[in-house]
Order: structure tokens, then sequence, then C-alpha cells
């Protein structure tokens, strides 16, 4: 079994431990054992990323753009690869996989160019003579702690903008999926950046996660995961005035108005609330659906969900993967008793699916006869799993997507110019879709919500640029 190191201060390093990597599809699978860092581990990588740091920070921008060009050009060259690798870890379907791969190469390819367009501003004072320059610097060193269900992407999305604006990177990905992290890392290693400037720490968010978020040695960290885990590692910051971005998940609503084309909103439907078996924080779980089109937008999804195929995420064919663990399968299910105790109607799928290869699979559910006070229509379940609510009218269903402590997408499917402006004016949360599925989203555009979804700046495109920079304002007089 081939074990994978850690990657501190241009290093591969041992650990005195090493985890195995599990495929979803198959449990008899084991991908590899990945090192496990230790706190002493992690105070090494600062130390490295501090020496690092000085020098790093003022390289040419021709500089960072090489090595991330670099990065994204092999990425994807090799995305049918690395994306088997993904949806081998994961539980993605393969096209699902190398998709996400080539996004993660699209977007070192774009901060690429944002390494030369780092821009700052010169204006002339209100005293006379007075010239006032303003600049963009790197933060210095910042902690980066990714999830399990996109294992590249948002990696990538973290990991280029650090570097292209002078940053030294501590990286810890989730500790379930450490495949792609590492083949992610053994690219960067590659690419010519100097040594300390990134480290990958792999490892439990327990030993690793909370020894980034305290170090006095990490200016920044950002983190994307569970609200519980985020209000922790913001207190964990404020104590230490470290400068700290979130994102948090969702509970994002999907508007179907009796206006809407159906084919067009089960579709939306559909690809939101199952694709990736349901594992993204845009998922679509709360279907909102006025009184007139209910019955038959039920119907439909009904029959849409029968046809689709639960499977091996690599075999061809497969629309549904396996959940990420048992863990994740467990709490799935639960969820679906807790719906079922609740008063909600179990309309179709929901069940766990026995397999000859062992692995966590269960197939679409879908509720109906739900009210938005329900636990199932409050918290974020993370699965393959979606509730109807039956609502009047557009105003009914306005309200009642916004009636969540979460704000992160929101969708609705009309064929009313005025219901869709409305909707994008109104709805509480930080991207609107129209006629399409809440998740999915560009590389070069923000990511982010509102309310308990995020917090603090933008991720993605030139918006990025505010989290991983700080602004120095010069004044000179001749």
């Amino acid at each position: 079994m081939k074990k994978h190191n850690l990657f501190i201060d241009g290093e591969w390093v041992e650990s005195p431990s090493y985890i195995p990597n599990i495929n979803p599809s198959d449990t008899t699978d084991v991908i590899g054992e990945f090192a496990g860092a230790t706190p002493n581990q992690v105070d090494e990588a600062v130390t490295a990323a501090k020496k690092a740091a000085s020098a790093w920070r003022f390289v040419s921008p021709q500089v960072r753009f090489n090595a991330l060009d670099f990065i994204g050009t092999e990425i994807l060259a090799r995305a049918k690869e690395l994306g088997d690798l993904l949806s081998r870890e994961e539980g993605k379907t393969l096209p699902e996989g190398i998709g996400e791969v080539q996004r993660a190469g699209q977007i070192f390819k774009f901060f690429a160019g944002e390494a030369l367009r780092n821009t700052g501003d010169n204006q002339m004072s209100v005293r006379p003579g007075v010239m006032v320059d303003t600049v963009r610097e790197p933060l210095g060193i910042v902690g980066l702690i990714t999830p399990w269900n996109f294992p590249i992407a948002i990696p990538a999305w973290k990991i280029a903008p650090a570097l292209a604006f002078g940053n030294c990177v501590l990286f810890k990905p989730a500790e379930i999926v450490p495949a792609s992290a590492w083949a992610l890392a053994e690219i960067i290693s590659r690419s010519g950046i100097p040594k300390g400037v990134f480290n990958l720490l792999m490892g439990s968010g327990k030993t690793v996660g909370e020894k980034m978020i305290h170090h006095k040695g990490i200016d920044a960290i950002s983190f994307t995961g569970s609200q519980t885990t985020g209000k922790l590692v913001a207190q964990a910051c404020v104590s230490r005035l470290k400068k700290f971005q979130l994102e948090m998940g969702g509970k994002n609503p999907l508007i179907i108005l009796d206006d809407a084309d159906l084919n067009t909103a089960v579709n939306a439907a559909i690809q939101g609330s199952f694709y990736s078996t349901g594992q993204r924080c845009t998922a679509s779980s709360r279907l909102i659906v006025t009184e007139k089109i209910h019955d038959a937008f039920v119907a439909a999804m009904v029959a849409k969900m029968k046809s689709l195929r639960v499977g091996d995420a690599r075999a061809e064919g497969t629309d549904i993967g396996p959940v990420v663990d048992a863990v994740q399968l467990k709490k799935n299910l639960e969820y679906v008793a807790i719906g079922q105790s609740e008063g909600a109607t179990l309309v179709a799928g929901g069940e766990a699916v026995p397999y000859s290869k062992q692995g966590y699979y269960m197939t679409p559910g879908l509720f109906t006869e739900t009210k938005n006070a329900m636990r199932i229509n409050e918290e974020e379940i993370f699965g393959p799993i979606a509730s109807v609510i039956c609502v009047s009218n557009y105003e009914e269903a306005l309200l009642v997507a916004n009636d969540t402590p979460f704000g992160l997408t929101a969708g609705i499917c009309t064929t009313s110019l005025k219901s869709a402006h409305h909707f994008k004016q109104h709805a509480e949360a930080g991207m609107i879709m129209v006629n399409l599925p809440t998740a999915g989203v560009d590389f070069h555009v923000p990511f982010g919500g509102k309310k308990g979804s995020s917090y603090g700046a933008r991720e993605q495109g030139v918006y990025a640029r505010e989290f991983y920079t700080t602004i120095k304002t010069t004044y000179m007089h001749p």
C-alpha cells in the first residue's frame, strides 16, 4: 500500500500515523494511506512559511504567473486521470469528477492572470504637493481548511488566489478525501515556487485544524465547512485578531411558480437536489411549489427520479454515485426517518441500496406535505434528499424561501420577467438562479452567501483579492 507524505518546506515528510483512504463505491478498494500531521509538524510548516514569506511577497508577478499557469496547465492536461481519482475517493460520477478537475485548472489559469493585475491607486491629496498611493499587499501566512465534497475545486479557489497575491500557504484538506489534495500538492511542488511557500498538512480537524486556527504564526484562515465548526473558527480567530473567511453551507430554496415550464423546473430540481449525491452546499433542498403546478411537478419529479441510476461513481451510465462514507449515509437515513416522524410523506426513494460491491448507496428521496418549520427543512442534510413545500402564490413562496438562517443561493423557475426580477431583488441569498439549478457556478465570478451561510469577503473571481490582500496607504511629499 503506497504511503503519501506531507509536504513541508519543499520536502515530502513522513508522519507517525497514516490514514487509509476508502473508495465509497467499493469499500474493499483502499486508494492509499495518507499521512496525518502532528501539532509539531504544523509548527514546522509555519516556520518554513515565515522564512519564505519575505522573499515571496516581493517576487516578480511574472514568477507567480508562471507557477500558477504551470499548475493550471497540468491539471487540465490530466483532467481524466485526476477526475477518475476524485470520483474514486469522493463518490461523484466520473463526468462530475472530470468537470470539477477542469474547473480547478481554469481557476489556477484565472489567478495566474490576476497575479499580473494586482493594481493599486494614485491620488492627489487635499494638501498641495502631497501624493497618495494605495497598494495591495499580501497578508503573510494563510491557513486554508477545505471540505470533502469538492476535494480539488475548493482547494483550488483558495490556494490559487493566496499564491497569486503573494501569500504563503498551509493547506489542510478534509481527512476523508486526501488523494485529490495530495495530487494537487504534488503538481504545486513542481511549479517552481520556493520551498516553504506552499505546505500540505493532511490530518484531522481536531489535531491539524485546531492547531492552525489557534496558531499565532498564521495571519488568516479561510474555512469551508459546517456552520457549527465555522463558529468555532470565528471565535478562535477573533481572540487573536486574525482575519478569517467562512463558507458554511445552505438550505437553499427553489421556487416553482404556476407559470413555470415544467420540464425546465424538473430538470433544475433534479440536478440541483440530487446530482453530486446532494452533497453540495448549493443543493436545492427546499422545493417551494405553488398550488396549481404542484401535483404535475411532483408526478414529473417522481417519474424522473425512477429513471436515475444509482451505482459505482466511475461506472458508465451512473447518474448518482454513493454518499461519501458510512457516517454520512447513517445521517441521511436518520433524516428520512425524522421527516416521516414529522408527518412528511416520502413519495420516492430515500432508501439504502445494497450492491454486489459494498458501498454507501442510497436512492434520492423526495418528501411532500412538508412545512418549513420541520427539521428536514431547517437543517442542512447534505445528502440526496429534497422536500416539497406547497404554497398558494409567489408572495408566500418568497416568504418561505427567505425564512431560513441560511442564505447561500436561491432559485426560481418562472416565465414571468416581473416575478424573476422581483425575486432577484428580494431573495435573501448571495447567489440567485433563474430557470437554472441552484447548484453550479462559474469559476471567474464571486461565490458566497448571506446570513449564516458566509462571513467575510467573497471567494473566486477578482473579489478574492479582498480577503487575500490588505491595503497600504502611503503619503509622499517631495
